[in-house]
């Protein structure tokens, strides 16, 4: 294997890159980006590894989620305040329900470029680039704002380092405190019976803290009961914004990506002779790779030795998004494949991307019950299979949207979608479906073959 640098990848092809015009311009800021602070602590990628190895033995369980692209313009403290929330309820209802901690993942603080199906969209006879995330370009239907503009690296970075500040706060000064749970209730799904389902289970855990605080065990003198840590991820598609952030790690003399704690690459981009797969072997993040419908068996145990060599537990997730219509024929010979060479490996549930059409009137949207659908199938494949189902995998928001349909929780229709559409991209469970479907999951775990 050839030897490898954190620039390496810019010999190997490239897909779902930005056309700049000004390259000179480009390089300039990627200078200025290397000298940045880092985003995060290569301690820290390794504390998540840690951990992800316990989620592929089963004792552990994968939350990763949020936004589909991160916008610069809804960039608030409450829209990242509701997403901590409902992955806080999320992880208790799951933990509750199986006994065993969960690792939440965020997509956040980094999930700004979007790869796509095409490198240009129309409307009418207008044709102009595709939009590819804030980072790159802007939404607007407009020749200008469909310009890619390199300064926007520099705006992701600020925006990222802002969010996580605000994340380590909630997560470390009382928010995620466990006397607290009530508080992570949402106004807006209170008064639904879902908020009332979770008010119950906040009540009993309210009573185990008022039980163990008699004993003598408090989150004064217990961390565990008082704080949390929530981890960031994103796809890793612009590799100049990813190689600029990669540095050595003081302790270990390792190369780390410290633009977050976890990176993946996508479906479009994992070409086993490919930049980012390049880029991705030899950085120390634990990382994850997008198992789609065209994935073969032999290439994916290709991608596992190359991204894995040393076959380290928790280094790499596969986060499989195959569609409801598609996960039952496809998965279980990849499944098997994988389990019979050995390898170790994370297996997580992507239930969205393969479930996505067009409404009549035009909107991108999923309906829930595929949605979950794909989800039950995967925890069935791995009962059948007597392996473990480690994650899942979600576009989702702590926001009141309508982007995707159904749900018993708020019952979305497509006539509904108009009035709360407001993603940059693809749909997302809005908080109340995706706290549905953590309760949904925690029956999962109670059945038998569990």
């Amino acid at each position: 294997m050839s030897r490898w640098s954190r620039s390496s990848w810019r010999d190997f092809p490239i897909r779902q890159q930005p056309d700049y015009k000004d390259k000179e311009s480009v390089k300039r800021v990627e200078e200025e980006l290397a000298k940045f602070p880092p985003l995060i602590f290569a301690e820290e990628a390794r504390s998540l590894q840690e951990k992800l190895a316990k989620v592929g033995r089963g004792e552990a369980f994968l939350l990763q989620g949020g936004d589909c692209a991160e916008s610069f313009n809804a960039f608030n403290a409450d829209t990242i305040k509701n997403l901590f929330k409902v992955m806080m309820q999320m992880a208790v209802v799951m933990t509750y329900s199986s006994g065993k901690p969960v690792v939440k993942v965020g997509r956040i603080a980094g999930q700004f470029a979007k790869p796509r199906s095409s490198d240009t969209e129309a409307k009418g006879e207008v044709e102009l680039p595709s939009y590819r995330g804030d980072i790159v370009n802007d939404a607007d239907f407009a020749p200008q704002a469909r310009e890619p503009k390199p300064e926007k690296l520099i705006q992701a970075y600020f925006q990222s380092a802002a969010t996580l500040n605000l994340l380590r706060a909630f997560s470390r000064g009382g928010m995620a405190d466990l006397t607290k749970v009530h508080n992570w209730n949402l106004d807006f799904v209170k008064d639904r019976a879902l908020g009332q389902r979770y008010e119950e289970l906040a009540e009993k855990i309210t009573q185990a803290m008022q039980f163990i605080a008699a004993c003598g065990i408090t989150p004064e003198n217990t961390p565990q009961l008082h704080e949390t840590v929530l981890y960031t991820s994103h796809e890793a598609l612009l590799l100049g914004y990813e190689e600029a952030l990669t540095r050595i790690d003081s302790l270990t003399g390792k190369w780390y990506d410290c633009s977050a704690h976890m990176l993946w690459i996508g479906d479009r981009t994992r070409e086993l002779g490919g930049a980012h797969v390049e880029f991705f072997r030899g950085i120390h993040n634990p990382v994850g790779v997008k198992v789609g419908p065209s994935m073969k068996e032999d290439e994916l145990i290709a991608l596992i030795e190359k991204l894995n060599p040393e076959n380290v537990p928790g280094r790499l997730t596969l986060i499989v998004r195959m569609g409801a219509d598609k996960i039952g024929e496809i998965f279980p010979p990849l499944l098997r494949r994988v389990t019979a060479e050995g390898k170790n490996v994370v297996w997580s549930c992507d239930p969205m991307h393969g479930n996505t059409f067009k409404t009549e009137n035009g909107f991108k949207t999923r309906e829930f019950d595929n949605i979950l659908s794909e989800v039950r199938q995967f925890f069935q494949i791995h009962g059948a299979e007597g392996t473990v189902a480690g994650g899942i995998h979600l576009e989702m928001t702590g926001e009141d949207v309508t982007e995707c349909t159904g749900s018993q929780s708020c019952n979305i229709t497509v006539d509904a979608l108009a009035s709360r559409y407001h993603t940059q991209c693809d749909p997302r469970l809005n908080a109340s479906q995706a706290l549905e479907m953590a309760f949904m999951i925690s029956e999962f775990f109670k059945q038998p073959n569990r």
